[in-house]
């Protein structure tokens, strides 16, 4: 009853639609400030201006989405106790403000001068109309996309690596270490650190170390050290390797390597790329942009919402502002969550407390997941290869404040040729499942007759992942889907709490 109760709050009448957007498809603050010798400023356009006249800043808050809804997230439990969580167990892997925020039922921080300073070498990010894919599918509807490859690493992660590494150095921190599958993470956690004087240690999904040489250059030439996971610098690693020395790793697997080596080295942080509340409160800061960007076009509140979903950080960064004014009622627009057939999470998932790495170090979170024992098929090229979701976007799921769709990686590297073809950006692998999903909203706009407005998130540029266009244009691309078998075991090992 709770959560049918509070999915009929989210449904208000859509506001009338505002004017006709007459300028042009891009939107952006003109002025960048640089440091060099002291501060300066520096004014340009970005590849277009607009008649409205409008200018958008970067938000000085985050956006706590747990503040405003009706039934609060289930707690995360201790591993061994089974109890909920106490902000001194997370001591050992994060700093104090970072725990405070991972916890906090604030509905707004405040985002560190230190930080904003960062996020003005690429921030605000553009908005940008798809005119030309609307010119192909023919399509009445309008197609904005938010685009988050501006940035150093090339796509969101540093919106929370940035603030991550600040907070870590803030705390007198010297070494910190993570996980990354595809190397977007550890690339921006890489950049990050060495911004702030941080040593960074990464361990990277085997598979795609061996796939992807460039990503783990280009976090060396940040430098950071990287290793192929499961590893020999680690007990967890080794463990794995004994029982199967061709393992190709996973992120649960790469998570447990570096959560032991943060949890027994006093000088030492983890951090972690999405999931985790603070790690989507960080990202807000898209959809923070967005909605003022959309306001300064004159342009209607998007009628849905489309990203896509692995760990779930690139979703909520831009969904959550908007699910919140969609909550006081100013608009209703659909969220949805779009991700891969070979690693279906909220559409095949159960919602359960499970692991958020495969030894079983870290906190039990209520999330889906497919198990933490879960190894995505080395062959998938779409990224997004996390055994489970968020554990606020999976409560968000169970209230039916949004709905989730799983695409085979074929379409959605069609439909990423189209969108390179058309607008120009060659997307990286895991944005091109929500281009799929809103070809398919705008295809269906074509058959009603219905003058939607389409937002997506395009989290990331695809330069380093051409091998993979390449496969799929040579027609060696196979479509994958999680066996029921598979399924079955992996989740077998899901706690029973």
């Amino acid at each position: 009853m709770a959560a049918a109760s509070a999915a009929a709050t989210l449904r208000p009448a859509l506001p009338q639609a505002g004017p006709e957007q007459r300028a042009s498809s891009l939107l952006c603050t003109p002025k960048h400030r640089v440091a060099a010798s002291g501060r300066r400023s520096l004014s340009f356009a970005a590849r277009a201006s607009l008649n409205s006249g409008g200018k958008v800043s970067i938000p000085k808050q985050w956006y706590n989405l747990v503040a405003d809804l009706p039934v609060k997230p289930p707690p995360p439990l201790h591993p061994q106790t089974h109890q909920p969580l106490h902000p001194s167990d997370l001591s050992p892997l994060f700093p104090d403000e970072l725990i405070r925020q991972e916890l906090t039922d604030e509905r707004f921080v405040d985002i560190p001068q230190e930080v904003i300073d960062v996020y003005e070498l690429w921030r605000p990010t553009p908005l940008i109309r798809a005119r030309r894919l609307e010119k192909l599918l023919g399509t009445p509807a309008k197609i904005y996309y938010k685009y988050e490859g501006t940035s150093p690493a090339g796509s969101h992660k540093p919106n929370t690596a940035v603030p991550q590494a600040w907070y870590n150095a803030a705390a007198g921190v010297k070494n910190v270490v993570t996980e990354t599958g595809a190397g977007q993470w550890g690339s921006a956690l890489s950049f990050a650190s060495s911004l702030f004087g941080l040593s960074c240690e990464v361990w990277q999904v085997r598979a795609s170390f061996e796939q992807k040489p460039y990503r783990r250059l280009m976090m060396e030439t940040w430098g950071a050290k990287v290793h192929p996971s499961p590893s020999e610098v680690t007990e967890a690693g080794r463990a794995i390797l004994a029982a199967d020395p061709a393992s190709p790793g996973s992120l649960g697997m790469a998570i447990s390597e570096a959560v032991e080596v943060a949890a027994t080295d006093a000088d030492t942080k983890y951090c972690l790329g999405s999931v985790l509340n603070h790690v989507l409160l960080h990202q807000t800061v898209i959809g923070e942009e967005c909605l003022e960007q959309l306001a300064a076009l004159g342009e209607a509140p998007p009628d849905v919402v489309i990203g896509c979903t692995g760990g779930g950080s690139n979703f909520g960064g831009l969904a959550f502002p908007f699910m919140r004014e969609k909550l006081a009622g100013r608009m209703s627009p659909e969220f949805r969550a779009v991700e891969p057939a070979a690693c279906p999470t909220l559409t095949k998932g159960v919602y359960a407390y499970d692991f958020g790495d495969t030894a079983g170090l870290t906190p039990l979170m209520k999330m889906h997941t497919l198990g933490h024992g879960f190894v995505p098929d080395p062959i998938h090229a779409g990224g997004l290869r996390y055994h489970g979701m968020a554990p606020l976007i999976s409560h968000v799921y169970e209230l039916g404040f949004m709905d989730a769709v799983a695409i085979q990686q074929t379409e959605c590297f069609q439909a990423a040729l189209q969108f390179a073809r058309t607008e120009g950006i060659i997307p990286a692998p895991e944005p091109a499942h929500a281009i799929a999903a809103a070809i398919r909203e705008a295809l269906e706009c074509k058959k009603t007759g219905e003058e939607k407005v389409i937002l997506m998130a395009m989290c990331g540029h695809g330069h380093f992942d051409l091998a993979s266009y390449e496969k799929y244009m040579r027609g060696d691309m196979v479509d994958l889907s999680h066996p029921a078998d598979k399924l079955e075991a992996s989740l077998a090992a899901v706690p029973k709490i």
